[in-house]
């Protein structure tokens, strides 16, 4: 509900004066300073303030690396990784900001041991080992600080791996099925370690389960959509959709209720069924009026989407999460 027009009805119905208003926004709190402000402004500037300093740090790495000599650039790097963990570890106050850092810094140890040695590992071999070793650190910080990050990292890791063993770099094949279909299995594990049930284990938050969910909802979907548009329609849009459909459910349970999980799962059906609705009217019937089928497709798209978001909303209010419209 958006509070400021229905105090503004309540002033005119009620007919109160200058200081009446006043009064009556004194009493919403709507003037007030936020009461979340106090714990989440200070923890805001020290990732930025922990940002910027490895920006600084970078910068300053990059301007000496030549003169630091090969055995110098790994003792750096590999000093500020247990720096870094170090520091998270005794420091609970600057631990989620550390801890970023510190996930940042085997991202660039990793990388640059595979750009010295040229070892032939495939790049979803060095995301996988970024996330592995990067797990324990993030299971230590318990924060979304980390956790969105390594989210990143590891869903990027698995739609590199399903790239690399599929049949073609650039369009699906019937026989890369089991490649996709284990793809988006091993991301859905990844949303379900970082969902609610597993709060108390991982300590992972909202952002964490938005982060995964919504890049894995992306890989689901855009396998999809290719398969709809592949010569004749592949078995990867009808596993899509079988995969989301499934998914939308599962999340719109109470104990795994989740608004911006289920608002990326919805638009992807939305998205899969408008793209199968019109593959149907244009493919399958493109002898019709392109004016009226068009037209169809609009209307179907904007009555799924209305159902989508109404469904949400009613599921956020029963389950008492409502979305605030300020």
């Amino acid at each position: 509900m958006n509070q400021r027009p229905a105090l503004y009805e309540l002033a005119v119905q009620h007919r109160l004066d200058a200081a009446g208003i006043r009064q009556l926004h004194r009493l919403s709190g709507l003037d007030s300073e936020p009461e979340t402000l106090a714990v989440w402004l200070p923890r805001g500037v020290a990732v930025l303030a922990a940002a910027l300093a490895g920006l600084g740090l970078v910068l300053w790495v990059a301007a000496n690396w030549d003169a630091l000599g090969r055995f110098g650039q790994f003792a750096l790097l590999e000093s500020l990784v247990v720096i870094l963990c170090l520091g998270a570890l005794v420091l609970p106050g600057a631990r989620p900001s550390l801890g970023v850092l510190a996930l940042l810094a085997i991202g660039g140890l990793l990388a640059y041991l595979g750009q010295t040695y040229q070892s032939g590992a495939d790049p979803w071999q060095l995301f996988a080992l970024w996330a592995l070793l990067s797990l324990p650190l993030c299971l230590g910080v318990r924060s979304d600080v980390a956790w969105a990050p390594w989210a990143l990292v590891a869903l990027t890791g698995i739609a590199l791996w399903a790239q690399a063993h599929s049949g073609a770099a650039w369009r699906l094949l019937p026989s890369d099925l089991g490649v996709h279909a284990l793809a988006w299995g091993v991301a859905a594990l990844v949303v379900a370690f970082l969902s609610p049930p597993l709060r108390n284990f991982t300590g992972a938050g909202a952002w964490g389960l938005r982060t995964a969910a919504t890049l894995t909802v992306a890989m689901v979907t855009l396998s999809g959509l290719a398969g709809l548009f592949s010569h004749g329609v592949a078995p990867h849009y009808w596993l899509g959709l079988g995969v989301l459909g499934a998914a939308a459910p599962v999340l719109a349970l109470p104990r795994t209720f989740e608004v911006a999980a289920l608002s990326a799962v919805a638009l992807g059906l939305n998205i899969l069924l408008v793209a199968g609705l019109g593959y149907w009217l244009l493919h399958d019937h493109g002898g019709g009026d392109p004016i009226a089928q068009l037209l169809v497709l609009g209307l179907a798209a904007a009555v799924s989407l209305a159902a989508s978001v109404n469904a949400i909303l009613a599921l956020a209010r029963r389950y008492g999460r409502g979305v605030r419209h300020e």
